[in-house]
């Protein structure tokens, strides 16, 4: 279960950068969707195989989705849709990281 939201991250941030890419030929929307979406990727796979720092990860790629999207939260539904979900993944995130380390 806990790999699934960084999963589905990934596909909302790589999904997110490619249509800010199309709508607007934003390079940089291109390449950040794709760089936290890879993050996100990379941290799904770590939590499914229980490598190191996979919780970590996730809540790394939350922060700086959640930095880079809620400035523009205002602009429309999809950066305001790509706020919220950094948030609710980072929430979720930091609690399995708190657990992990220091819920014993």
């Amino acid at each position: 279960m806990s790999a699934h939201p960084a999963f589905t991250m990934a596909a909302l941030c790589i999904v997110g950068g490619v249509t800010g890419y199309i709508r607007s030929q934003s390079v940089p929307s291109l390449i950040a969707g794709s760089g936290v979406g890879v993050i996100y990727s990379w941290s799904g796979y770590q939590i499914r195989s229980g490598g190191d720092y996979g919780y970590e990860g996730a809540l790394a790629a939350s922060v700086i989705l959640f930095g880079a999207s809620a400035p523009r939260a205002a602009k429309g539904p999809i950066p305001l849709s790509l706020t919220i979900a950094s948030a609710l993944a980072g929430a979720y995130y930091a609690k399995q990281v708190y657990d992990f380390k220091w819920a014993s």
